[in-house]
Parts: C-alpha cells; sequence; structure tokens
C-alpha cells in the first residue's frame, strides 16, 4: 500500500523543481564554483570568482583527456582539493563503451545522493503509472562487481555497484520503491557472471509466480539473459526436478541459491519445459512469469536496435526506461514510463548539476543554458558537476521534445561520433576506417580494390555481430573472375584486430560479441544505396556513403542486389576458420546448420565444435564426431563439400541460416 503522505510530497517536490529552473541551475552553479572556485583547476580561469558570467567567459570546455592529468593525481595519493573542494570519496570506473576506454570519474556523496533521488522519483513515477508497481517481486539481472583500491586508497568501482553498497540505496527507503527481488544479494555480487546469470534465472524461475517486473540496466543484458536462457532451460528443469543445484555453480551464492530452489519440485519443472519447449519464443517472458506487469530497461540509444528482438519476446508488455544518467551526474527521469520506446523523453532536474548545451553543428563556441534549449534543435551535452567536472562534454547528443512546467525534456539521440554497437561496445567511424584500411591492402595482393563498404548491427538474434557490405572491383577491366575465400577470411581477421578493447574483450572474452562478418555484393549496389537515398530527399551534391545503415529500406537495397560471398571468423590459437553458410549442401533435417572449417581447395580437412560466439570448444580431425552428454548428435561427413550430410541436430548452431 502506498504511503500518500510519502507520494504527495514527492510529487510537490517533482512540480518545484521543474517550475523553477533557471532559479535552480544558477543556484546550483553558484554553490559549485563557491567551493570549487580555489581548486588547482579552477584558480587560472576563475582567479577566485565564483561569478556565472566569470565562469562562462573563462573557463573552457574540455573533455575527460583535460580532466585526466589532474585525475590522475588525485588517484596517486594528492589532495582532492587539486579538482573539488568537496572530498572525493572515490572513483566510477566507466564501462569505455563511449571511446573504448575506460575512465575513472571523481565521485562524492552528492553524486550518491543525487542517485537516490533520482530513483525516489523514478518509483515515484512509475507508482502513478502501473497499479502495483512493486508487489510481488522483481527478477532483476544486476551483476556488482568489487571495488579495487586505487593507490590514494580510495575506492573505483562502477555506478551501479558504489551506489547500491552505500547507506542511500539501503536505508530509509519509501514505501513505494522496488526492494523485493527473487534474487539473493550473493548472486548480485558472484564474480563469475555465467554463474550469476544462471542463478539469477533458476532463482526467478523458482519464484515464477511471485514475479510482477523483470528488469536489468540494459536492453542489451535482458536479450542475452533470454538467449542464455535458451540454452541452459534444461538443465534448470533438471535442478528444478531434482532440488539439485548443478555441480558447476561454485561460487559462495551456492547457499542461498539452494534454499530457494528447495526440494524436489517435477511439476514446476514440468510446466517450464512445457513453456520452453515450444516451437517459438516469441511472448516468452509473459509465459514464464504471467504476473509480469512491465519490463524496466534502458532501451534508448545504441539500446533501440535491440527494441525489435525485445518486444518479440515481450508481447505486449511496456518496456519502461526508467530515467537517464551516466557516471558523470544524474539527468532526468521519464515522466511518461508506458510511452513507446521511440517515443522515450527525460526530464531534466535542474538540482542535479548545471547543465549546458553546445547546438549540433555550431562547434563549441556557442553554449546556451538549460532553460534556453529550444524545441526540435539537437544539442551535445556539457556538465558542471559537484566532483570536480567543469564544463565537462559528456558526448551524449540529445533533442529537445518538449517541456514540463520550464523543464526541458530530451531525447537521446546518439553517443558523438559512435557508429555501431551490438552490445555495451562502441566503434567510431575511425576504428572502422581504420580496420577497413588495413583490410583493403588484403585486397591489394589479389589485385581487387574496395570500391565502397558500409555496415549493419547484426542483433537479431544474439549474440549480435558486425556485418561488413563490400563492393569489390578488380584492377582489371575483366572484372573478378573468383573471390578466394581465404583472403577474406584474412580480412576479417585484420578488421576485427583493429578494433577496441572493449570490442575485443566482449568478443574473446566475454562471448557476448559474436563473430565480424564480411558480405560481398554485385557490383552497382552502392549506386542502388545512393539512389534510394536520393530518392528520399538526400542532395547527390552533398551525399556520402553512410557508414552504418540503420533504416531497414536501405538495409534491403543491399540485400535485394545478391551477394557473391559471405564469410564469417572464428579462430583457434590465431588459426582462421571459416563460417559459410551456403558451404553445405544436400542436408538431412529439420533444420540449416553451419559447418566451420579450414579450408584446402575442395577439401574438407578440419572440423571444429564451435559455440554462437565462434569461439572453439573442441577440435575434431577424425571422420566420425560423437558427443555425449550435452545434448549433441552423431554427424558424418563426406571427402567434399558438396557430400557434407548432417544426421541430428546442433545443440547451438553458429551463423546465418
Amino acid at each position: 500500500m502506498i504511503n500518500l503522505t510519502e507520494e504527495d510530497a514527492g510529487l510537490a517536490m517533482l512540480e518545484k523543481l521543474t517550475s523553477n529552473v533557471k532559479q535552480i541551475q544558477d543556484a546550483v552553479l553558484k554553490e559549485i564554483l563557491t567551493c570549487d572556485a580555489n581548486t588547482e583547476y579552477l584558480r587560472s580561469f576563475l582567479h577566485g570568482s565564483s561569478d556565472k558570467e566569470v565562469f562562462k567567459k573563462n573557463v573552457p570546455v574540455g573533455t575527460y583527456e583535460d580532466f585526466k592529468p589532474y585525475i590522475e593525481r588525485v588517484v596517486n595519493g594528492e589532495p582532492s582539493e587539486i579538482i573539488s573542494g568537496k572530498p572525493i570519496t572515490g572513483f566510477i570506473l566507466t564501462s569505455g563503451t563511449s571511446g573504448g576506454k575506460q575512465k575513472l570519474i571523481p565521485l562524492n556523496n552528492k553524486y550518491l545522493e543525487n542517485a537516490r533521488l533520482l530513483f525516489d522519483l523514478r518509483y515515484l513515477v512509475l507508482s502513478k503509472h502501473v497499479d502495483g508497481h512493486n508487489e510481488g517481486k522483481g527478477l532483476h539481472l544486476i551483476f556488482l562487481k568489487p571495488a579495487s583500491k586505487t593507490p590514494s586508497g580510495l575506492p573505483a568501482s562502477y555506478a551501479t555497484t558504489h551506489f547500491m553498497k552505500s547507506d542511500y540505496y539501503v536505508k530509509n527507503l519509501p514505501s513505494y520503491w522496488d526492494t523485493s527481488s527473487t534474487s539473493p544479494t550473493e548472486i548480485k555480487f558472484c564474480p563469475d557472471n555465467k554463474q550469476s546469470l544462471y542463478c539469477h534465472l533458476l532463482c526467478g524461475l523458482v519464484l515464477r509466480d511471485e514475479v510482477t517486473r523483470v528488469s536489468a540496466n540494459f536492453a542489451s543484458i535482458l536479450v542475452q539473459g533470454i538467449t542464455f536462457l535458451e540454452n541452459f532451460w534444461k538443465e534448470m528443469c533438471s535442478n528444478i526436478r531434482s532440488g539439485q543445484l548443478s555441480d558447476w555453480i561454485t561460487d559462495s551464492c551456492k547457499g542461498s541459491v539452494s534454499m530457494i530452489l528447495g526440494g524436489s519440485n517435477p511439476q514446476l519443472a514440468d510446466i517450464i519445459e512445457d513453456i520452453c519447449n515450444q516451437k517459438s519464443w516469441k511472448g516468452i517472458i509473459p509465459q514464464l512469469w504471467p504476473k509480469t506487469k512491465y519490463i524496466e530497461c534502458i532501451v534508448t540509444g545504441q539500446m533501440a536496435q535491440h527494441v525489435p528482438l525485445l518486444e518479440f519476446y515481450v508481447n505486449d508488455l511496456p518496456l519502461v526506461s526508467p530515467n537517464y544518467a551516466s557516471s558523470e551526474a544524474m539527468f532526468g527521469v521519464n515522466l511518461n514510463p508506458l510511452c513507446k520506446p521511440q517515443d522515450v523523453s527525460y526530464t531534466f532536474l535542474p538540482n542535479m548539476s548545471y547543465f549546458e548545451f553546445i547546438p549540433v553543428g555550431e562547434g563549441k563556441d556557442t553554449i546556451v543554458d538549460l532553460v534556453n534549449v529550444k524545441l526540435g534543435l539537437y544539442y551535445e551535452l556539457v556538465v558542471t558537476n559537484y566532483a570536480g567536472l567543469h564544463r565537462y562534454r559528456v558526448g551524449d547528443v540529445l533533442q529537445v521534445t518538449g517541456f514540463y512546467n520550464s523543464a526541458p525534456q530530451l531525447k537521446f539521440i546518439r553517443r558523438q561520433n559512435t557508429v555501431l554497437s551490438v552490445y555495451l561496445e562502441a566503434t567510431t567511424e575511425e576504428d572502422l576506417l581504420k580496420g577497413v584500411t588495413r583490410a583493403s591492402q588484403v585486397l591489394k595482393s589479389s589485385d581487387i580494390m574496395l570500391r565502397d563498404f558500409t555496415c549493419y548491427p547484426h542483433v537479431s538474434d544474439a549474440p549480435g555481430h558486425y556485418v561488413l557490405y563490400w563492393e569489390l572491383k578488380g584492377n582489371n577491366d575483366d572484372g573478378i573472375s573468383e573471390i578466394d575465400t581465404n583472403m577474406l577470411v584474412d580480412c576479417c581477421f585484420v578488421v576485427e584486430e583493429s578494433l577496441g578493447a572493449l570490442y575485443k574483450r566482449y568478443r574473446s572474452k566475454e562471448r557476448s560479441i559474436g563473430a565480424l562478418e564480411i558480405r560481398v555484393v554485385q557490383q552497382g549496389t552502392f549506386d542502388a544505396l545512393m539512389e534510394y537515398f536520393i530518392s528520399q530527399g538526400a542532395s547527390l551534391a552533398q551525399y556520402k556513403t553512410p557508414r552504418c545503415i540503420k533504416s531497414s529500406e536501405a538495409l534491403q537495397v543491399l540485400e535485394n542486389r545478391g551477394k557473391l560471398k559471405i564469410v564469417k571468423l572464428g579462430n583457434k590459437n590465431g588459426k582462421h576458420v571459416l563460417v559459410d553458410p551456403r558451404s553445405v549442401t544436400n542436408i538431412n533435417g529439420t533444420v540449416q546448420t553451419d559447418v566451420l572449417v579450414s579450408p584446402h581447395g575442395a577439401q574438407l580437412t578440419n572440423l571444429f565444435l564451435m559455440d554462437r560466439n565462434s569461439s572453439v570448444m573442441e577440435f575434431f580431425p577424425k571422420g566420425w564426431l560423437k558427443l555425449a552428454g550435452v545434448g549433441q548428435r552423431v554427424f558424418q561427413w563426406g571427402a567434399n563439400w558438396s557430400g557434407m550430410r548432417h544426421e541430428g541436430t546442433w545443440h547451438d548452431p553458429v551463423g546465418e541460416t
């Protein structure tokens, strides 16, 4: 039952904040400058002044690289006063999704205080839109990592970990907060992601009749969770049927999970098996958790590409994207949480930090305050926070979609200069161009040139992967008589090796990104693509091939022109492994199955059993393959491509069909 006094007080505070934006923003800046004016960073610009106009005139707009030397000094033990008048209590470790490199952002109690207020407001808003929003339990896919110690002795960890371990999260919570979870705390702090995800989902299945909401920080994590469930539901049902947890769960969370698992429950196992055995997993979430009222995760920005697949899994359940925050500051809350994902905007809260905006396309010399943004225009966000970042370029591009009282509502459009993302990584146009340029040298050795290219984030199945569309041209007028498959495999390898550290981590270590794919298209395909964009209003004089395809219509242009060659890359100890969906013919069975080989002419020389992330599981040089205990069947093959035949089904097929 919601305490109306708490609710009314929260709503009154929200009205006050959004009705006095200019006054609150001026007061926030005054407070920050009064505290920080004599820090080493600001002193040379302000000379002790806390005047707003002096601040705007003298303090430059900066990026992380401008603040990094000062931050590193505090990390190494020098006083907080170098950058902040308030004591630095720790550092937030960023995910590295923006530029591919992790950063250390100074943290103090004001950040945690603001995070608490943002959570208060997001749950308050949900209480007004979803009846009984916090009844029952939540299946929350939360993964918290232990903090590391910096040389200064101050902790460094992710923002969620800092907040959820603090008193701001665990003490004096309003009655309208969502606090009941299917997962014991030990699961959230499990250092092994696979064990943690398994236990999250297993506990959620055992307590399925109590689950009223399913959540994760990002849409990609929910998609990853469902994909994981597809691979492990049989084992989970076995655990439920026997009342015994799998032996490979060895983390300290095992005891608390076993308590939830309880004794043998064959009836529940049968129910879950019947649901998961269906041919289609459309609407699988409301089937497994029938009392679910909404799904909560961020679906804006680079997460938007996961929405179609997520909607497939959730049917008509609302996707709630609750708030907008970063490692640098809290920004705003979604006051219309049940809106469509494409309509999500965040109402900025003026007391969180001091906000400024650079109009996109006008350069950093033109900067406007929060109250002066214009409806429909695009801006890059700049923040001055309470922990030493002054006029810091966050790197987010936003569009003004409306106002609530005098508070602007902004829609997240994209990260600055991010071209491609399928999970939590971010690949810039610069990264992509570097990789393709290097790969073009491989083509050059075969007298072939890359005429044009674009890319597409393939996320219709998990894990997502990069698809590069290449149009090739021979150095001779004769054209290209044949495309060497091994050459394209080398190109895949070179491109992947050129991408950022975060991509490589998620690709090879965490297996959250699948193998990069190159699709060679017919000559003239990119001319057709240009004609499509011109038909949509683009100017021929100003046309540039988009390096990342976003629209389904443009993608269809590429697909409809036909593909000459499709290759995908895996690897084993540095050896290239081809994945060619068209290389197997005369398949006998109910499904198409990719075969992964290291080709030598037309002969099949070696077979690798690989998971769907193209990571080699085992190596089989023999002519027969019999695997027991993990759900595979017997496979047999002949001496060449056309002789390949299939008996049974792969437990986890890789590649396109």
